[in-house]
């Protein structure tokens, strides 16, 4: 079991593929990983040996930052906007979407269901 950056990887998968699963890598960084590493592509996660393993750990913890370190520093970031109550900011505090999507219809995943709204009644003469 390979475990990197307090993270389990896949034992059955590529290893380009299985560093993915860590917060901050993508397919071209998990890419350059391994070709820092000189590991193999193709070759499983199950198959690193220990030297491999090592090799890639300390790569990582060399050059990138990962994990909960991202995850903080991110939060961090949007807590500044929201601080200085910049226009992202707002949208942040308001959970609308932040980079410019239209809301009147799609924006979902931001506003959260649908909250619907009855009609008023029409008032009676």
């Amino acid at each position: 079991m390979a475990r990197i950056a307090g993270i389990d990887l896949p034992k059955n998968k590529r290893g380009v593929v299985g560093l993915t699963y860590i917060y901050g890598i993508g397919p071209s960084r998990a890419a350059k990983i391994l070709d820092q590493a000189g590991i193999d592509h193709n070759k499983k996660v199950a198959e690193w040996n220990d030297d491999e393993q090592n090799a890639i750990r300390n790569f990582i913890n060399a050059s990138f930052k990962v994990e909960g370190a991202l995850r903080s520093e991110t939060q961090l970031n949007i807590k500044r906007l929201v601080d200085i109550n910049s226009f992202r900011g707002q949208r942040h505090r308001n959970g609308l979407p932040v980079r410019g999507q239209r809301t009147k219809t799609n924006a979902r995943t931001r506003k959260g269901r649908r909250k619907t709204i009855a009609n008023k009644k029409m008032a009676t003469k």
